[in-house]
């Protein structure tokens, strides 16, 4: 007996000669569309960057059948003929992307900066895939959709894409780490809420990943919340150690007071214990998530770590 794409194929083509029609007028059902988890070739070089340069500047896109919107931000020295790194930074929930921009400052870094927007979930408040409370969209298509876009329209490079993201924002970096890290070449989720929502989590490779975590975060607590799903920090970090095939046991050292980072060797696997810090984006200055500043700067650190990965 044929198989089921043989034997539609063949239906369609019983029906058309019945229906005296040709073989083209009959459409055969597609798949419907899945993100992309692998390198995809940037054809934006050369070409005038289709926003100012120097500027942030609010786009749009349609993916899944829904309008979503994005904000973009090239350097104001930005060459079409030079590829650029692309960070994408998530915001967290109920905040948008102007205020992710604020918070993690990547726009004031050599690369092209993004900051997507999240739905509105069923909370009434903005928010991304791998939460209870998020809106039923694929939020992984849109990362790849989005990136679809931004590659065809500018010059990035395609082997230095990197995705960030603070509490609902860092768990959904979590998520991607979990289903594109074959295009994404590295992940750093801040205060990261890493609901089970997010599903299963098989990556294509070993995914490099940096995480920040405060000691005194109520909102996503060090130590997990077993009554809402989210897992402890060393457990959450045990788990990708065991996919990224690192030692079990990570290396400990303090660069700073209060700051305790561990490095698991046999991957690329890092997390920072800030001492006392709450549910912020770590800063030695004051910042939207908090006035009183921490003792180490994420953003930099951040950027180092991701700028030290590559996809091959």
């Amino acid at each position: 007996m044929p198989g089921p794409t043989k034997f539609l194929r063949r239906l369609a083509l019983a029906t058309a000669a019945t229906a005296g029609l040709s073989l083209l007028t009959v459409p055969m059902a597609s798949a419907a569309p899945s993100s992309i988890d692998h390198p995809v070739r940037t054809t934006g070089c050369h070409r005038p960057s289709p926003v100012p340069a120097g500027t942030t500047t609010l786009r749009t896109l349609t993916s899944g059948g829904l309008v979503r919107e994005y904000t973009v931000h090239v350097p104001a020295r930005y060459q079409p003929a030079r590829p650029y790194p692309l960070v994408l930074s998530f915001h967290g929930h109920k905040r948008t992307s102007g205020y992710q921009e604020e918070l993690s400052g990547f726009s004031a870094y050599d690369a092209i900066s993004v900051y997507p927007q999240g739905l509105v979930g069923t909370d009434g408040e903005s928010a991304w895939t791998g939460a209870p409370y998020s809106a039923a969209a694929d939020d992984v298509l849109f990362t790849s959709d989005l990136l679809n876009t931004l590659q065809r329209e500018l010059c990035v490079d395609s082997r230095r894409i990197y995705a960030t993201g603070k509490s609902n924002g860092g768990g959904f970096v979590g998520v991607l780490a979990c289903r594109m890290p074959g295009r994404i070449a590295a992940f750093a989720p801040v205060a990261g809420a890493f609901y089970p929502q997010g599903g299963e989590c098989h990556p294509s490779r070993p995914a490099p990943i940096l995480d920040f975590h405060g000691t005194a975060d109520k909102t996503i607590p060090y130590t997990g919340n077993p009554a809402k799903g989210l897992p402890t920090l060393p457990d959450w970090l045990a788990a990708w150690a065991d996919r990224n095939g690192c030692f079990s046991r990570p290396i400990e050292y303090s660069p700073k007071t209060d700051v305790t980072v561990q490095r698991w060797l046999g991957c690329s696997l890092q997390h920072y214990r800030v001492e006392g810090a709450g549910h912020v984006w770590p800063s030695t200055a004051p910042n939207n998530d908090s006035a009183t500043p921490t003792v180490i700067n994420a953003t930099p650190v951040i950027w180092n770590f991701l700028l030290a990965h590559r996809l091959r």
